[in-house]
């Protein structure tokens, strides 16, 4: 007999004999926890090992730790009190994760979206290609897509996870061509309007020595509300519950029977603080928001949830439609955090045990040595980027903070919304009379403290772009009094009734927010006054607002019926132009007061 038809008959002999073995299975099975465990010294594999899942999520392109308040978590200490601790940066986050990795053979990396998009100068202006670089040289295994990869549509999507050459911009370094990612990034829930398919890999099998571990991504089903209608032309979005329920039973079939959804979509703690622990009381009583319900969705073929999206930190378990506890993280944003769950997986049911399952946030700390193969690729990139992000703009007096502010006003989207209208007010400019910005374009601080060689107070192009990094264009048009009233109700109602996008106004707008209330009674609408003066709800106003919000974006259906559309510069040649009207060396800015927002908690 040749010798391959032998090949072929081995593995049926073994089955056939792993058949004969079932009962002994059974018998092991029953015996205490301890006792199979361990191999016994004849060559036995141990019945269950301990997988390793390393997570992290909303990095941003944040490759240098994030300037100012944005750069900080938070940690309720043993006494009570909270301390704020600087955290991120991928020099510091590739040693955390390769010192996690250490002593643990069975190890994966997983992330939840938002890798890229709305990113500093230094990964922005060269299209987040340092950052798929850097993340290559973490060894991320996968991730899902979020919302900001679809910022730049499509087809620059593919070209993130294919490789190849920016088509407008080129190549950044000569003789060198973008390779893309060597991870797989996983749209499950994204299909092409025209084909009804997959746009990405809905999912991956993760594989080591006979352990296989499923992965499932989706970003929010939402995403075509919070991206410019450019990005996501020619999609569908679809539920996350129903896709994911969906492709688990696809990935059962093959006899993938331990899977990981990766979510981009998340909750909110009852604490900030990282270490909260959020299933006190109960399990999962400390989390509310949208993840919620979509995990009591979730198939109990799913293992465990890797989420993302609200930028906050938890370690919940949240019951399954059985209701088992499962286990749903979020490692806050920008590299700060990341997630280490113990994942113990059974070599004979090839499940994860859940009632096993253990998991810690971990903050990313900045007193840990840099890894040098990161700090190279920054300094190389930095180089690229140095003649136009070193270019001062303007000086300031202090922090001017935006996205490291919690209030509802905060004193940078004072300044953006200020510099949109003085730029859009001149008649040949749009004749703007009212600017309004969205509060989730602002994506940093401005900080006095020197972030190179420029000097404290000096804000550069780098810092300014950091702020505001999508280049969306401004609009002027023609809303109704009635329409702009609706426009602050939509703030606190309807699709932002759970969570208020509480946009930042500029001057001469003022009003009441009465957080007592509910819905859009949250909004007092007799005390809304532009310029001293009562919105008349017949009068036709002009109002500024970047494209995004003018589409109707972020749940603001009012501001998206504006009619008589002038298309003005972007909102950052408008901050930047502000930024040098308004300041000198000897006469720098000032944090504005914020007292447009009168707040009743």
């Amino acid at each position: 007999m040749s010798a391959t038809p032998q090949k072929n008959r081995a593995p049926r002999r073994v089955l056939a004999a792993a058949a004969g073995l079932a009962t002994v299975g059974a018998l092991v099975a029953a015996m205490p926890a301890g006792a199979h465990d361990r191999g016994h010294g004849h060559g036995h594999k141990p019945r269950t090992v301990d997988v390793q899942l390393l997570s992290f999520n909303d990095l941003h392109g944040n490759l240098e730790p994030p300037a100012g308040s944005a750069g900080n978590v938070s940690e309720t200490q043993p006494d009570g009190t909270v301390k704020a601790i600087p955290a991120g940066g991928v020099e510091y986050l590739a040693t955390s994760l390769r010192t996690a990795r250490k002593g643990n053979p069975y190890s994966v990396t997983a992330a939840g979206g938002d890798m890229v998009g709305a990113s500093p100068l230094l990964s922005g202006l060269f299209h987040d290609e340092p950052t798929i670089e850097a993340l290559n040289g973490l060894d991320l295994d996968v991730t899902a897509v979020g919302n900001h990869e679809f910022d730049e549509g499509a087809t620059e999507l593919a070209r993130l996870q294919n490789g190849g050459c920016h088509p407008v911009e080129g190549c950044y370094e000569k003789g060198k061509k973008f390779k893309g990612a060597d991870f797989p990034y996983l749209a499950a829930n994204v299909t092409k309007e025209k084909t009804g398919k997959p746009l990405l890999r809905p999912y991956t099998v993760w594989k080591k020595n006979g352990v296989k571990i499923g992965f499932i991504g989706v970003t929010l089903e939402g995403t075509p509300d919070i991206v410019t209608a450019n990005g996501v032309k020619g999609l569908k979005f679809h539920d996350e519950v129903e896709t994911i329920n969906k492709y688990a039973r696809e990935l059962d079939r093959k006899g993938v029977k331990s899977i990981v959804a990766l979510i981009h979509e998340g909750g909110a703690p009852a604490s900030t603080s990282y270490n909260y622990d959020c299933d006190s009381p109960g399990a999962g009583d400390g989390i509310s928001g949208p993840i919620v319900d979509i995990a009591k969705g979730i198939t109990p073929k799913v293992d465990a949830l890797v989420t993302g999206h609200t930028h906050q930190a938890y370690v919940c378990t949240v019951p399954d439609p059985s209701g088992k506890p499962r286990m749903v993280t979020s490692a806050s944003s920008f590299g700060k955090l990341y997630t280490d769950t113990t994942l113990t997986y059974d070599r004979r049911t090839n499940d994860i045990v859940r009632t096993s399952v253990k998991s810690a946030n971990h903050v990313v700390t900045r007193d840990q040595p840099k890894a040098p193969d990161m700090t190279r690729l920054i300094d190389r990139w930095n180089r690229l980027a140095a003649p136009i992000a070193n270019k001062p703009q303007g000086w300031i007096s202090a922090d001017i903070n935006g996205r490291g502010s919690t209030a509802p006003e905060k004193p940078l989207g004072n300044v953006i919304a200020d510099a949109q209208l003085e730029g859009l007010a001149p008649a040949d400019k749009g004749g703007a009379e009212v600017a309004f910005m969205n509060p989730g374009g602002i994506r940093a601080d401005l900080v006095h403290k020197a972030s190179g060689s420029e000097g404290d107070g000096v804000v550069t192009y780098g810092e300014a772009f950091t702020v505001q990094p999508f280049t969306n264009m401004m609009n002027v048009v023609d809303l109704t009094g009635a329409q702009l009233v609706a426009a602050l109700q939509q703030q606190v109602s309807g699709a932002n009734a759970a969570s208020p996008k509480i946009l930042q106004v500029s001057r001469g707008l003022t009003y009441t927010l009465d957080l007592t209330k509910s819905g859009a009674d949250r909004v007092v609408a007799d005390t809304i006054r532009l310029n001293g003066e009562a919105i008349d709800p017949a009068r036709t106003y002009r109002v500024a607002m970047n494209e995004f919000l003018a589409g109707g974006g972020d749940g603001f259906p009012a501001l998206g019926a504006g009619t008589n559309k002038l298309v003005g510069a972007s909102d950052l040649d408008l901050f930047n132009a502000y930024l040098a009207a308004h300041s000198t060396a000897t006469a720098p800015l000032a944090p504005p007061a914020t007292d447009r927002i009168t707040v009743i908690q």
